[in-house]
């Protein structure tokens, strides 16, 4: 994008000022942020999660911009699907540009283990992943590759387990007080990640768990769960025995995210932020981004390039058809403090496996989250 910004603003110069880790594990992205935000000095432009993690952090807190006008200026109501931005919006209006669309809900696996031990298709049901498990622990190989020794990425496991468990219309109610984490379906998707849990490799808990899907690559796992930006991952690789399919439970359900850029108040560079974030929502900048970053664009009448690989097809053409419902731990559905006290948690469970202390801190959790 930087690229197409040199083309469309050849007079804005960029200073580049990411973190090695990001937003994620071990990265500490969002703390120096927060320091600068907190200090009246921002960047002219961040990447933020869109949706919650936003608006009910920053542009609650009366430090981002309304960028309501630029979506006028530049059709983008037209262009964005009109749930998207119901989602995102706070009050009406809108506090980032989505630059794309991820989606959380895919089981990525290695097919050469599958063909090799007669499993011809994906599991679609959580039945058929506990068959597939038990035939391949009888030949001493993990179904699922996973880490835990530090909160998020087990979060993520869990929460497309409930999806699959609870549905896409129950799922999306534990955001919004609909559906109770009381519930008996959460004690059962509990209960079904705890088995799935059995399954995973032996040293789950001494490994991050993003790095987990080398595993699959290295045949040490057969599935892993993880969202689409570990297709750009793969690819980076050359991974040719690659496949991919919803986790169990979720055909027809798109939990999505999206990365997003906003603009700070008393941002030191705004005409150039804006330049920027004109790129970010431009058909040319969603086409440059996301065939590298294994996403789709979130814009309706980008990604009609050859760059585009058969994943992301796949994917554009689910996003049109699924359900779609937000991802907690990627900052959609939920405000920061809820993704982090739900993260740690779920990272409790995958080491204690207690069920019911679990469920009991889930619903304190969502209790002191909804109010």
């Amino acid at each position: 994008m930087f690229k197409v910004l040199a083309k469309e603003a050849p007079d804005v110069k960029v200073t580049n000022a990411a973190i090695a880790g990001g937003a994620g594990a071990g990265g500490d992205m969002k703390a120096v942020l927060a320091t600068r935000m907190n200090a009246g000095n921002p960047p002219d432009s961040f990447q933020v999660h869109l949706g919650k993690e936003l608006t009910d952090g920053y542009a609650k807190a009366d430090k981002m911009e309304d960028l309501t006008f630029l979506f006028e200026s530049e059709g983008w109501t037209k262009t964005f699907p009109k749930g998207l931005l119901d989602a995102a919006a706070s009050g009406g209006k809108q506090y980032s540009v989505p630059v794309n669309i991820h989606r959380s809900n895919v089981m990525w696996f290695n097919k050469k283990i599958m063909a090799d031990n007669g499993i011809t298709a994906a599991p679609a049901t959580f039945d058929e992943w506990f068959a597939m498990a038990e035939k391949l622990k009888a030949k001493g190989i993990p179904a699922l590759a996973m880490g835990a020794s530090s909160a998020g990425p087990d979060a993520h496991l869990f929460e497309n387990i409930l999806a699959g468990v609870v549905g896409a219309d129950g799922y999306s109610g534990l955001w919004n007080g609909k559906t109770m984490w009381s519930d008996a379906k959460v004690t059962t998707a509990l209960e079904t990640f705890k088995k799935m849990i059995g399954y995973a490799n032996k040293d789950y808990l001494q490994i991050v768990g993003w790095d987990a899907g080398d595993y699959i690559i290295s045949g040490k796992a057969a599935t892993y769960i993880m969202g689409d930006w570990m297709n750009g991952f793969y690819k980076a690789k050359k991974f040719a025995d690659l496949g991919y399919a919803p986790p169990p439970g979720t055909k027809g359900t798109f939990v999505a995210l999206s990365d997003s850029f906003g603009l700070p108040k008393k941002a030191p560079n705004r005409d150039a932020s804006i330049a920027w974030l004109k790129v970010c929502g431009s058909v040319a900048g969603q086409d440059a981004f996301n065939p590298v970053k294994g996403s789709i664009p979130a814009r309706t009448d980008a990604g009609k390039t050859s760059d585009y690989d058969e994943y992301q097809k796949s994917a554009m053409k689910d996003w049109t058809t699924d359900k779609i419902v937000p991802s907690l731990v990627h900052g959609f559905a939920g405000k920061q403090s809820w993704v982090t006290d739900w993260q740690n948690a779920v990272n409790s469970f995958a080491s204690k496996l207690d069920v019911k202390a679990t469920q009991d801190e889930l619903v304190k959790i969502a209790k002191d989250a909804l109010g």
